[in-house]
């Protein structure tokens, strides 16, 4: 039987609201032992370069306080690489990061930058770190993934989820190809209750990590509530 897919919940934009007005309310820190007290299988969080919404002392804490496995995305920068090896998170998720954007926009270019890349990788799993790259559904830059050491690529659902036609077919045969290649596959990226089961129901999958719809969905229904729900919709479509 097919092992259940875990889920990652990530707590950005509960820091996003927290920093509208400064303080301490609402807390990351507790929502991210909220979502694992209610299934959420590890926390993500994404410290980005100009802390927009997650902080560093966000992050120390999650790493003291929270038992669940803490997946740290970040850009693919000195910086960042050296606040995680003093951290050491469970993972890292290494994205593409532009300081005018929204939210990320698409996967990394691994073919392209793989001489910059290899070395951070390798850095992190010396730590023990266990490194994600997070890329398009696309032959090339899953083989360049592979080829840097990365144990894992995250597919970027975002074509998907604005409703690209074929672009689920493009994720099928990344994680076909992805696994082929020994990575394990994960991914992420505005999948919500009506989108996630097509994506979900790939055989290669092992993990979800989404963040925006969950903590959206949560300022109506709650955070457990949204958890379970979305869970059920994973178990189902996934036939666990």
């Amino acid at each position: 039987m097919r092992p259940a897919i875990r889920l990652g919940v990530n707590i950005d934009h509960v820091a996003t609201v927290r920093n509208a007005r400064g303080g301490q309310h609402p807390d990351p820190v507790a929502a991210a032992l909220l979502a694992v007290q209610s299934g959420a299988d590890g926390i993500t969080a994404h410290l980005r370069e100009d802390r927009r919404h997650i902080r560093d002392a966000d992050l120390e804490r999650l790493r003291a306080e929270i038992e669940a496995p803490l997946n740290m995305e970040m850009a693919a920068t000195e910086e960042m690489v050296s606040i995680a090896r003093t951290l050491r998170p469970h993972a890292c998720c290494l994205v593409p990061e532009r300081r005018e954007e929204l939210t990320t926009e698409g996967g990394l270019d691994v073919a392209s930058h793989s001489a910059t890349l290899t070395p951070k990788v390798q850095a992190l799993k010396a730590c023990g770190i266990r490194v994600s790259l997070f890329v398009d559904p696309d032959a090339e830059q899953i083989e360049a993934a592979a080829a840097t050491g990365a144990q894992v690529v995250e597919l970027h659902t975002g074509a998907y989820a604005h409703g690209k036609v074929g672009e689920i077919e493009r994720l099928q045969r990344a994680a076909l190809q992805a696994e082929n290649l020994g990575l394990e596959v994960h991914a992420g990226h505005g999948l919500t209750y009506e989108n996630v089961g097509p994506v979900a129901a790939i055989p290669q999958i092992r993990e979800l990590n989404i963040g925006h719809f969950l903590i959206g969905q949560a300022i109506f229904d709650g955070l457990p509530t949204v958890i379970q729900t979305m869970l059920a919709h994973i178990n189902k479509a996934a036939g666990t």
